[in-house]
């Protein structure tokens, strides 16, 4: 089989399309004939070395899948050949074959594409388990989403108003305002160009932001905080700009709010049962036609490389994939 593998830490050009053993399943494991695998944020940390969780190397990255099981474990029970699934993995998904736990992956609903469903549980199962688990958005309350055009972004920013908050999405550029405001966006900020802090504390008539989502970090973080409401959340999704912040721990005392780590694929790992119940919430969702991910983009298997160069230079709005079988 093809698979993407990273052989030595560095950027996206040094990647390599290679030739390796179709794997074998493990008795609680499943192997699935890859479809599409679609690209995340953390895919251009991983083979960098920067992201929480690092791969011995060689290693191939990828993480969301969705495809067709081939061959089961012996103690595999409830998935069976030919069974049409989507899931998440920490990596290996950008290959034509892959061994994951039975419990990783999810069956598809016969009407959904491929290219959804990849792009589907990293996105929408970090977001809702923010927004839900994390930060217990309520009704009513006003949620700020930096860095709302990416793929966990967007999702938020349509969680948010599915789950009745008012949202304020923050880009950087004009077209992802534009995006963001399409999505539902009830206000926008450009955070290159607009003071962050002046234009919430606008937006909210003096209040701040109850909840405020950071998936870019920087410089942004700080200035956000400043513009939390009394009691309010800050939920620490990622970190796009590349810097971790230091924030002074004062401005969480004078607010009484909270700064809440979020590590969605951790989580899910160890409380399985409430992250099924996630993603059942989240399927019926898609199947009323209350949320859909935003394909931005579909690479063939060997434009990996330009695929995730495209990220890390911010010019996606949504979701990017991958087309793992030809």
């Amino acid at each position: 089989m093809k698979a993407i593998v990273c052989h030595t830490l560095g950027l996206p050009d040094q990647l390599e399309l290679r030739e390796c053993p179709v794997p074998s399943p493990k008795e609680k494991e499943v192997v699935v004939k890859v479809h599409i695998c679609s690209l995340n944020f953390p895919d251009t940390l991983i083979i960098q070395g920067k992201y929480q969780i690092q791969p011995t190397l060689p290693f191939t990255p990828g993480s969301d899948i969705a495809g067709e099981v081939v061959a089961v474990g012996s103690k595999v029970k409830h998935l069976a050949e030919g069974d049409a699934v989507f899931g998440l993995l920490p990596y290996g998904g950008l290959s034509e074959f892959v061994a994951v736990p039975a419990t990783s992956v999810f069956p598809k609903p016969p009407t959904m594409p491929d290219e959804v469903a990849a792009s589907f549980m990293m996105a929408f199962g970090t977001s809702y388990h923010a927004l839900k688990d994390r930060a217990a958005l309520k009704k009513g309350e006003t949620l700020v989403v930096l860095g709302a055009a990416g793929g966990v972004g967007s999702a938020a920013v349509v969680l948010g108003k599915l789950m009745g908050a008012k949202v304020i999405a923050c880009a950087a550029t004009k077209d992802k305002l534009d995006y963001c405001t399409d999505l539902g966006a009830d206000a926008v900020i450009n955070y290159q160009t607009e003071d962050l802090k002046g234009q919430i504390k606008a937006l909210t008539n003096g209040k701040g932001a109850d909840v405020v989502y950071d998936a870019v970090g920087g410089t942004f973080s700080e200035p956000a905080l400043r513009a939390m409401a009394w009691a309010g959340r800050f939920l620490v999704v990622g970190f796009a700009a590349g810097d971790i912040p230091k924030i002074p721990l004062n401005l969480p005392l004078l607010k009484s709010c909270q700064i809440v780590g979020v590590f969605w694929g951790s989580w899910a790992m160890q409380y399985p049962a409430e992250s099924m119940t996630n993603t059942l919430q989240l399927i019926q969702w898609y199947q009323a036609g209350s949320i859909q991910p935003h394909i931005d983009a579909i690479y063939d298997l060997k434009d990996t490389p330009l695929a995730l160069t495209a990220m890390m230079q911010r010019k996606v709005k949504g979701k990017i994939v991958v087309r793992c079988t030809l």
